[in-house]
């Protein structure tokens, strides 16, 4: 296994009077895909809340390539080369497909390199260029979403169900853009509830209960140990897709 790019220790967060992550230890190996998967409310979104700085850890350490980030603003962790792509999309809805891309550039207007392996990717978004996001399908957001986190070569890249909601047909896009992505120097990580998704993308997986960490190693295991699911999850992955 290569060695972490990102380290979470001890890490515990309080949202109000409600304490969701409860001791949070898990490594995300250098160049790999890990997913982070596990039931509904089982703290996975808070994790990568938390790790971007957007809410504060109470207890613990979050370390990124060797740095300290636990304390950081999200724009400083931001800096760092991380792009998070929230549950929601994050995308906005009164801007341009341009407009949303130029924002999410580092210099202000996408490379044109980067534009053009983006397009091949997702062929909508250069189709749809001019429009507003607004009038994109759920797909094709998520595709914007997911392309402004990807527009700059990013050191870690954080992504918050990707296909929630989505045709099978645009979890397939998602499937071959994510593989693409793999092949750069990007390191991820993933929350994801398809099973197809994660077992086709995923190197390493982390499984979450209760704001805690039940089960760390590769996803290619677990997605060969039916019993090793039921145990963990409750159901059987093949069943949740």
């Amino acid at each position: 296994m290569s060695e972490p790019l990102l380290t979470l220790d001890g890490v515990h967060t309080h949202i109000g009077h409600y304490h969701i992550l409860q001791g949070v230890d898990f490594s995300v190996p250098r160049g790999g895909l890990t997913m982070l998967i596990g039931r509904n409310g089982a703290g996975k979104t808070t994790t990568m809340r938390t790790i971007m700085g957007l809410w504060r850890a109470s207890r613990g350490a979050i370390t990124l390539d060797g740095r300290d980030i636990t304390g950081l603003a999200t724009p400083d962790i931001a800096q760092a080369n991380v792009a998070y792509v929230p549950e929601d999309m994050g995308i906005f809805s009164d801007l341009t497909v341009r407009e949303n891309m130029i924002l999410a550039a580092r210099d202000g207007e996408p490379k044109d390199d980067r534009l053009r392996w983006i397009f091949r990717l997702f062929p909508a978004l250069e189709k749809f260029w001019s429009l507003e996001a607004g009038a994109l399908s759920g797909g094709q957001k998520q595709m914007l979403a997911i392309a402004r986190a990807m527009i700059e070569p990013r050191k870690l890249l954080l992504v918050d169900e990707p296909t929630k909601g989505l045709a099978p047909a645009i979890v397939g896009a998602l499937i071959e853009a994510f593989g693409e992505l793999k092949k750069t120097d990007t390191t991820i990580l993933l929350v994801e509830q398809n099973f197809h998704f994660a077992r086709a993308l995923g190197d390493d997986v982390v499984v979450m209960d209760d704001g805690r960490i039940v089960h760390r190693g590769l996803m290619a295991d677990l997605a060969a140990d039916e019993e090793l699911q039921q145990n963990l999850l409750g159901l059987s992955l093949e069943m949740h897709q």
